[in-house]
């Protein structure tokens, strides 16, 4: 056989993420799936069931009435799969054949339907690829679990390597920072110019518990932040970090997005979002920031409401990740972080890199 002929080593480059329901009979499965997650409800196992159950019952219908503002679905997973579609053209020209597949962790495709794909393609690799920026026990932690477990099942013996997180990595920051700066821009030009304007970037929350037993979700998306404002290079920038969607009575990190709003409004101050742990556009930021916070943002008199898009398959962004693909598959790590090795400090012992330690 000539190099000619030869045939181009296979790579699946496996997009973890949440997942959504894709119509309105699915929410109620969706939750249930989400809320019987060890990782999500750290409850005994023989409790974790009804527990969970119980909870999806009662969310069930103020879920449902956020999805059907969106027409009954969520739009993930047709976003994961454009994002895929636009990394496998953003890597069509390397010498190796990519193709990515999409693993979502509560609703279809799951990781069994995925790693059933990558294996029928033939892989002579896998890379699994969170579509978490930030690394916690309760995202990627949970989705890279639920994939050994499916490639067990199935048999999918090939070499496998994972992205753990990438939240300091200077392309997507640098993506990050244009799309801020362009919506920071819009929203100074709506605004009249004696009203100051505060960047608020908000992530998703976790309880308390989770932060303190060791999860470095909350570091590592306070250290995307700084990237972020960095890249910005605006001098004077009125800036926070906060947290939306508490779903529990438990006490949550914060400070929480709906205190800073409500600040806003006292201080008569107007305000840009940025969803800084979310890169595709979904029910907590099509709903909850463009709906439910903005209402709040009216009650509380704040003078300017405004959010900066998620990265979608912005193009920029969609060439950090390619740029993160290359460098983890040539760093032959079978564990990477955007930077090579471990990122998060000492005390954060749930970090991946602590736990492959201790397996070792």
């Amino acid at each position: 056989m000539t190099a000619d002929t030869a045939r181009r080593e296979k790579i699946a480059l496996v997009l973890l993420n949440l997942g959504g329901p894709d119509a309105p009979e699915s929410v109620r499965p969706f939750l249930e799936n989400l809320f019987t997650d060890p990782a999500i409800l750290r409850v005994p196992g023989f409790i974790r069931p009804w527990l969970g159950k119980f909870i999806a019952r009662r969310r069930t219908k103020a879920a449902l009435e956020n999805y059907m503002v969106l027409g009954g679905k969520s739009p993930l997973l047709e976003l994961t799969i454009e994002q895929g579609q636009s990394l496998d053209a953003a890597l069509a020209g390397d010498e190796p054949e990519f193709r990515c597949f999409v693993a979502m962790r509560y609703w279809h495709p799951f990781s069994d339907e995925a790693a059933a794909a990558v294996k029928a393609w033939g892989a002579d690799r896998v890379l699994l690829v969170p579509l978490y920026p930030q690394f916690s026990t309760t995202t990627t932690g949970s989705s890279m679990l639920a994939w050994d477990v499916a490639a067990q099942k199935i048999g999918l013996s090939v070499p496998t390597q994972t992205l753990c997180c990438w939240h300091s990595d200077s392309g997507f920051a640098e993506a990050t920072a244009r799309i801020v700066k362009d919506a920071y821009d819009k929203a100074r030009a709506e605004l009249a110019p004696e009203i100051p304007l505060r960047v608020l970037f908000s992530a998703h929350g976790l309880p308390e518990t989770i932060v303190k037993q060791g999860d470095p979700y909350q570091w590592q998306v306070e250290q995307t932040v700084l990237r972020v404002v960095d890249a910005l290079a605006m001098p004077g920038l009125d800036w926070i970090t906060c947290y939306q969607s508490r779903v529990t009575p438990q006490k949550w990190i914060g400070p929480a997005t709906e205190a800073e709003i409500e600040r806003a409004g006292e201080e008569k101050v107007g305000i840009l979002i940025v969803p800084i742990a979310f890169v595709s556009e979904h029910s907590e930021t099509l709903v909850e920031l463009d709906v439910e916070y903005r209402e709040e943002a009216d009650e509380f008199g704040v003078p300017g409401y405004f959010r900066a898009p998620a990265q979608n398959s912005d193009r920029a962004f969609i060439e950090a990740l390619a740029g993160l693909v290359r460098r983890t598959l040539a760093s032959e790590r079978k564990l990477c972080s955007f930077a090579g090795g471990r990122q998060c400090p000492k005390m954060h012992g749930d970090c991946p890199h602590a736990k492959l330690k201790q397996a070792a």
